[in-house]
């Protein structure tokens, strides 16, 4: 992660903010999810922004607007893949205990299933799709997914600034080297998605 970080500081803004970007939309969009880290790519580049390598209105504006199309990517795929999306190879790679467990938080928060499954890895793959599945009227999806996704998107980008903020201004207490800083902000990344993961791994058993 320290690597990681060094790297991300070293490329070129526009490059970065591409990257998160599409993580962040990937994310959201179908069941991709359950793989690409769009939540760590998203506190990454807050990290990032704290430390000055990004700039914190323009990462907040790719981060809320790539949720947003994420999200409407996975409600378009269920609407028009439907009930077959379970019986596809990818459908049964997530497996029917999870199908069905997002079913059931699907069904006990209604329409605010697309903003509280936000903050939740495997609802936050599936509850789109699910969305376009039982033909939630688009428009009303849209509605609580750009609720949901702008809270979530903020939250999250927000989260990592104040911690490169933090790092950033001890380490110019210390008067120490810049590795200091990108290291502590490693550190805290890591520890943050580390304690998600077991969270959310412990609430789908």
């Amino acid at each position: 992660m320290n690597q990681l970080l060094t790297l991300a500081s070293s490329a070129p803004a526009w490059l970065a903010y591409l990257v998160i970007g599409l993580l962040a939309f990937v994310e959201s969009a179908a069941f991709v999810g359950l793989v690409f880290p769009g939540e760590a790519a998203l506190l990454l580049g807050g990290v990032l922004a704290g430390t000055g390598h990004l700039d914190l209105p323009v990462l907040l504006s790719i981060a809320i607007v790539a949720a947003i199309l994420g999200d409407s990517a996975g409600y378009e795929i269920g609407r028009f893949g439907g009930d077959a999306i379970k019986s596809s190879r990818p459908g049964r790679l997530i497996g029917e205990k999870r199908w069905a467990k997002a079913e059931a938080f699907t069904r006990k928060h209604g329409n605010w299933a697309v903003v509280a499954g936000r903050w939740v890895g495997l609802m936050r793959a599936l509850v789109p799709a699910l969305a376009g599945m039982t033909l939630m009227p688009y428009r009303k999806f849209l509605l609580f997914n750009a609720i949901g996704g702008s809270l979530w998107a903020t939250a999250v980008v927000l989260g990592g600034y104040f911690a490169g903020t933090s790092w950033r201004q001890l380490e110019s207490a210390l008067g120490s080297v810049s590795t200091v800083a990108v290291g502590a902000a490693a550190a805290g990344v890591a520890l943050f998605v580390l304690l998600r993961r077991r969270t959310s791994a412990r609430s789908h058993v």
